[in-house]
């Protein structure tokens, strides 16, 4: 039941959001496991209120509960009167709920509460909700208006090889606990998970082919849909790599809401790339310049990856140029960074632009 919820409400929520009116979502969810089905479904607020009063103060509004059977509105007895007293004349007691009823649902309410807090901590305003109504929508609109809520970060590095877009997303992980997502690592992991999509993506990783976009595409929708990712936001490198990657992933339903661009000269990659080795022994990777070998023996042993050789990154930045070009049509307000820095000033440039409001 919940499942299907959650799919009845992404439909009808993304018909509002394309229209750019955005929503209000009532009465939904009462459960912290509802909570996780409508964040893997994209269903993801910016704000939540929730309305507290105690128990015998909703007991007696239950019992007062006023219908306008014309409009549907409700109104009550004490708290909430109409101002027209054709309203009023027309009112009918609504059907509300046994008292045994009512307070057994309070009850279940009250066990759920504590996750539903849990679960929105980041956006959520608690509001008395036992004083006039007039005050407590003033509250929720304040809180509204007034939160400067920061997006759940969804980025997307794009840059050549070389320009660092590994290191950096590594450095934005740790400090802000966002998922790290490599298109690369992505499509190992789940080629040797022995899933029927890993499968068909180890032909490909065996020949050294591409991984066909349409596959491609459904191993990171998957892994962007999961929990972590919608409740702590991503930060993804190595996808896009061209147009038609950077369009599809706009028409999905996970765009990003911050793309930047590394910026960094061929010279600076090339020096990066051909000059880098890895121990076999340790899995340590080693840089002949930024960082050596801690002795002897361990140089001996390194070993250079076939795609680090001079002549295949040369041929790699050519075709990352021509590629990005046509990518930046797609992501114009994407932010340009200079990569040619040391890792730790791109990382503040990065951080600058996502954290600092």
């Amino acid at each position: 039941m919940g499942h299907h919820r959650s799919e009845v409400l992404m439909v009808g929520l993304d018909r509002e959001m394309m229209q750019g009116q955005g929503w209000v979502l009532e009465g939904i969810p009462q459960s912290r496991l509802l909570v996780l089905q409508l964040q893997q479904a994209g269903i993801i607020p910016e704000h939540v209120v929730m309305l507290e009063a105690p128990d015998d103060v909703l007991l007696q509004r239950s019992r007062g509960k006023l219908i306008d059977p014309i409009t549907g509105d409700v109104y009550h007895q004490i708290f909430v009167r109409p101002d027209d007293d054709t309203i009023t004349r027309r009112l009918e007691w609504g059907q509300g709920l046994s008292e045994e009823k009512l307070l057994a649902e309070l009850q279940c309410y009250r066990c759920e509460a504590t996750g539903l807090r849990s679960a929105y901590q980041h956006v959520l305003k608690v509001i008395n909700g036992d004083q006039p109504p007039a005050d407590v929508y003033q509250q929720a609109l304040t809180f509204i208006r007034t939160r400067c809520q920061i997006r759940t970060p969804r980025i997307v590095l794009v840059g050549p090889p070389g320009s660092g877009k590994s290191h950096l997303a590594r450095l934005v992980s740790e400090k802000y606990k966002l998922v790290d997502v490599s298109s690369s690592l992505l499509l190992r992991s789940v080629a040797a998970d022995g899933s029927g999509a890993g499968a068909e993506i180890q032909p490909y990783l065996d020949d050294g082919r591409p991984v066909p976009d349409s596959l491609l595409l459904q191993v990171l929708e998957d892994r962007l849909s999961q929990v972590d990712c919608s409740c702590r936001g991503w930060i993804l490198h190595g996808f896009p790599c061209d147009l038609q990657q950077a369009r599809s992933l706009q028409k999905s339903q996970y765009q990003p809401n911050r793309v930047f661009f590394l910026e960094a000269t061929d010279e600076v990659c090339l020096e990066r790339l051909s000059l880098r080795a890895t121990d076999p022994v340790s899995g340590q990777r080693y840089h002949s310049v930024t960082r050596p070998a801690p002795n002897i023996e361990i140089q001996t042993r390194l070993q250079t990856a076939p795609e680090d050789g001079t002549e295949t990154v040369t041929q790699r930045l050519k075709q990352f140029r021509i590629r990005s070009a046509a990518m930046m049509s797609v992501y114009p307000d994407a932010v340009h960074l200079d990569a040619d820095q040391d890792p730790r000033s791109v990382f503040e440039a990065l951080e600058s632009r996502v954290y600092t409001n």
